[in-house]
């Protein structure tokens, strides 16, 4: 276990546990990454700490080397998954790029309830997970990964984020290291 604590004001952000997404492969079981999401929202709202659920729906402009083709998302694709049983006072976010911070507000949502350490999980890994936890860590959030409640598309692409980059934004952990923390400062 890495994780050592959790601040007093911590919130959980979601990214893109949505059905579209869900649908697809990963290199984790996608049925264990959503059981320990919805166990992850769960605990922080039992806790009263608040809950961030992100969507994605759009892509960032501009070239890249591997083609893009124009993104036409079926009904329903940006709907959150029944599992993370959204309630009314969690704070959802839509994005157009990677990470849950570029213009979206989510750094003045979370600066107005005195929020200074995030707990990530989601899909995918290496790109709208990791990209999210470096934008907290560069903005000054302690950051935590739960490990257990994300996914690839490639495990390699994973295995890299959790090993190589997560160490030097966050501190990593289960679940249920995780809530056994919420449990010990409650």
């Amino acid at each position: 276990m890495t994780v050592t604590t959790l601040d007093p004001r911590t919130a959980l952000i979601v990214v893109d546990l949505q059905k579209g997404i869900v649908s697809l492969p990963g290199a984790q079981s996608m049925h264990g990454v959503v059981n320990q999401a919805a166990a992850l929202t769960e605990a922080f709202r039992g806790y009263g700490l608040p809950v961030v659920l992100v969507n994605v729906a759009g892509a960032a402009p501009g070239r890249t080397e591997q083609p893009r083709t124009p993104v036409r998302f079926p009904d329903g694709w940006t709907d959150f998954i029944p599992e993370l049983n959204r309630q009314p006072q969690d704070h959802v976010v839509t994005k157009r790029t990677p990470g849950a911070f570029t213009n979206t507000g989510l750094e003045v949502h979370l600066r107005t309830l005195g929020v200074t350490q995030v707990v990530i999980v989601g899909v995918a890994t290496s790109n709208g997970v990791e990209v999210t936890a470096r934008q907290a860590y560069e903005l000054g959030f302690n950051v935590t990964l739960a490990t257990d409640a994300m996914t690839d598309a490639r495990a390699d692409a994973h295995d890299y984020s959790v090993s190589r980059v997560f160490p030097r934004i966050g501190e990593t952990g289960t679940t249920q290291e995780i809530i056994g923390l919420l449990e010990k400062s409650a």
